[in-house]
């Protein structure tokens, strides 16, 4: 991690900071000295951006919510028909979890899942489950399902993607690498968008 003056230290460079922690270590990570000295500063500058560590951890869920939801929802290219942007929006997803490491999106999102009974993580895991799980609804409603299909498809390809960040936390060595890892993601998106029972 890069050191930082302390007069440049804005709030999320502290959230950035966290984040990272977090991905690496969990939310145990997500502590003001550790933080402070990665990031070549004072406990004083960390109080000068928020009043204890729970603000701290609530910056830091905001960042993960608009980096790894709001934009990802966002990216969703509307002029495309809704086939196009599932298989885009799958394959981002099942992609951004490749190697299991520290800093992939599933990294985090283990990390989060693992914290589920802290409040402030409880609250956003439920917000960020179910946005994510509306858009996935959305687009196989616009694919013709019902509602009630949809939702199940939905839930369906969201605890695959969950079940996929696991795996490749966990037992990396279990996923293909390279040219196979690409078949492998493309192989789960097409059983995930394909509308034959």
């Amino acid at each position: 991690m890069t050191k930082v003056k302390r007069e440049s230290l804005a709030p999320s460079d502290w959230a950035e900071a966290a984040l990272a922690a977090l991905a690496g270590g969990g939310l145990a990570a997500v502590a003001v000295e550790p933080l402070a000295k990665a990031l070549g500063t004072t406990k004083g500058s960390f109080y000068w951006h928020f009043a204890d560590r729970n603000a701290l951890l609530a910056a830091t869920l905001e960042l993960w919510e608009r980096r790894d939801t709001d934009r990802v929802i966002a990216a969703i290219d509307e002029s495309q028909d809704a086939l196009t942007r599932l298989r885009n929006l799958l394959h981002l997803a099942f992609t951004s979890v490749q190697d299991g490491s520290a800093g992939t999106a599933g990294s985090v999102e283990l990390a989060l899942q693992a914290s589920a009974s802290h409040p402030l993580v409880a609250t956003t895991l439920v917000r960020v489950t179910e946005r994510r799980l509306a858009a996935l609804t959305g687009l196989y409603t616009d694919l013709g399902l019902s509602k009630t299909q949809a939702r199940d498809r939905g839930l369906l390809a969201y605890a695959a993607f969950l079940g996929h960040a696991q795996l490749a936390h966990a037992t990396p060595g279990l996923l293909p690498k390279g040219r196979a890892f690409a078949t492998h993601v493309e192989r789960a998106v097409e059983a995930l968008v394909s509308l034959e029972s």
